[in-house]
């Protein structure tokens, strides 16, 4: 009899949501056995052994078979799960996205697949800063935890910066580094963001995530809105765009799926509760691949826990930092200590020519003109042809630094799509709007066929591809654009407090520019006006 107790409650136990009487409801038994159950069992009762019940013991065990396992928390999970704060309540949002997920449950293994090397780390900088921890899984809903994600909004990263709140937050972005992707500067900034929203509303986690996701500004004009309304302002009751609608309720039904695994037919991989990587200091510019060969690691391995890094060698002005894992990291700074100053970079002297330019030189060599100045201790960007230069470059070719930004924008552009391929090189004014309508094709789609947002400027002499139905009959060298050299155009709404000469210095445009595209007359702006602007966008970006 007590072996038959004890099988029942575990049974009980093995139901989520479930306490012992409701068990014992659910669990089907012979009559005779239901008669046997009782609070004080008899003497006699007492004396019945398992041997003297086989068909009560047949169907018990069959019933428990039948029953789903308890899916027990993975460690780092468990860790995760301990610093829940938010709540979770009955909302139609929250049950939309708990249905998507459950018909999608590829996707929820791919993100813990994906967020293995980074999840330590997040979650230890969370409960540094006593925050919920369901926020460790924000990269799922942001990047699906992809540290090389890239929206048409030019957002960046696993936390998704934008340029302007990167620079915000002391992420830099140059044409070698963008610590919008840096995994320990970029976790690090999104926390300080999280937490500073938080404080703007009053410790309202639920507002502070939906104005991560669409600004401040836009959620206190909502909630604006309401209290003139005479409207509840909690998130649930406010009007949000739609993405930012279904924001909170997608992390809240993460969140949710992985307290209740087991009811969502998910399971949890096992990530063990310790660091994966630790950052060291290099202290100066190292090539990537010499890096990666010292570290005795695949240089693929070295980009994903150094997605920041933009091309085959760490920033020259630094930040003189690499991620590694932690048993690599002894190898790795014995070779080092080992290794020359001058042996860091791969050298090359090279003979100036007729018709070169600094800037060519750089391009050719996979370096900067600042790089290439400081090297060779130019003032000035005049060369003479026959001169030598001095010019760090990669000690293997370019191709095999796997997830550099040229290797990434490869790879993107030699995906099959459907139609004919077709090879185009930017020339001085063009934009990806002009030239998507001369091919006849979505501008949106350009931008994707090449890696790229809708907004990003275009350089002369980039190499674009672009798929068609048909080759295009149009040249593009005959397209008339307005302005001439112009290479995106922007409205701007005036503000309080702007004038001519202070929105022409903001853009790095003339005033004399700015009042022949908007006809102006006078010097005098009214807040509200919209006036159009013709810029280069990468004059305003870095």
């Amino acid at each position: 009899m007590n072996l038959l107790a004890t099988c029942l409650l575990a049974a009980c136990q093995s139901l989520p949501n479930g306490d012992a009487a409701t068990a014992l409801q659910q669990v089907p038994l012979s009559p005779p056995a239901t008669e046997a159950l009782q609070v004080q069992p008899s003497e006699q009762e007492k004396a019945i052994t398992v041997e003297k019940m086989p068909e009560v013991v047949e169907e018990l065990e069959s019933t428990l078979s039948a029953l789903p396992p308890v899916e027990k928390p993975a460690e780092l999970w468990a860790r995760m799960l301990d610093g829940y704060q938010l709540n979770i309540p009955q909302n139609p949002r929250i049950a939309r996205e708990l249905s998507w997920y459950s018909r999608h449950p590829s996707y929820i293994q791919r993100i813990q697949e994906r967020s293995q090397p980074y999840l330590h780390f997040i979650l230890q900088e969370i409960e540094k800063r006593d925050i919920p921890r369901e926020i460790a899984l924000l990269p799922a809903v942001e990047s699906a935890f992809r540290p090389f994600a890239y929206s048409p909004g030019r957002a960046a990263g696993m936390w998704q910066f934008i340029p302007s709140t990167g620079r915000q937050f002391g992420l830099k972005q140059n044409w070698w580094y963008d610590g919008r992707r840096d995994i320990v500067a970029s976790t690090e900034a999104a926390l300080e963001y999280l937490q500073s929203l938080s404080r703007q509303f009053d410790n309202d986690w639920e507002l502070a995530l939906a104005a991560y996701n669409s600004g401040a500004g836009t959620v206190r004009s909502a909630i604006r809105r309401n209290k003139k309304r005479g409207k509840p302002t909690d998130y649930w009751s406010l009007k949000l765009p739609d993405e930012t609608s279904a924001y909170v309720p997608r992390l809240l039904a993460l969140a949710e799926i992985f307290r209740n695994p087991q009811d969502y037919a998910v399971t949890l991989i096992s990530i063990p509760d310790e660091p994966y990587f630790t950052t060291v200091d290099i202290e100066s510019q190292l090539d990537l691949a010499l890096a990666a060969e010292m570290a005795e690691l695949p240089i693929q391995e070295l980009y994903l826990l150094n997605p920041g890094l933009n091309r085959w060698a760490t920033d020259p002005d630094g930040p003189h930092k690499l991620s590694l894992p932690l048993d690599k990291v002894e190898t790795f700074l014995e070779k080092l200590a080992e290794l020359p100053a001058e042996k860091r970079l791969t050298w090359k002297r090279y003979k100036i020519k007729s018709g070169d330019s600094l800037s060519v030189i750089a391009r050719k060599h996979g370096t900067t003109t600042k790089v290439l100045k400081k090297v060779n201790k130019l003032k000035g960007s005049k060369i003479r042809a026959g001169r030598h230069l001095l010019i760090p470059v990669s000690s293997k070719s370019l191709d095999q630094y796997a997830y550099s930004a040229g290797q990434r924008k490869a790879a993107i552009q030699n995906r099959v799509h459907n139609g004919h391929k077709q090879h185009y090189r930017v020339k001085p004014g063009d934009n990806l709007w002009k030239i998507a309508k001369a091919y006849s094709v979505s501008h949106r789609k350009l931008a994707a066929w090449n890696g790229m947002a809708p907004g990003d400027p275009l350089k002369p002499g980039q190499r674009l591809v672009i798929w068609v139905k048909k080759a295009a009959a149009s040249e593009l060298s005959q397209l008339k654009l307005q302005p001439s050299g112009t290479q995106s155009r922007l409205h701007y709404k005036v503000r309080r407090g702007d004038s001519l000469s202070g929105i022409a210095q903001r853009f790095r445009v003339s005033v004399a520019d700015l009042k022949r595209w908007n006809t102006l007359g006078g010097k005098y702006l009214q807040p509200g006006q919209q006036l159009k602007l013709y810029v280069d966008v990468t004059e305003q970006t870095l």
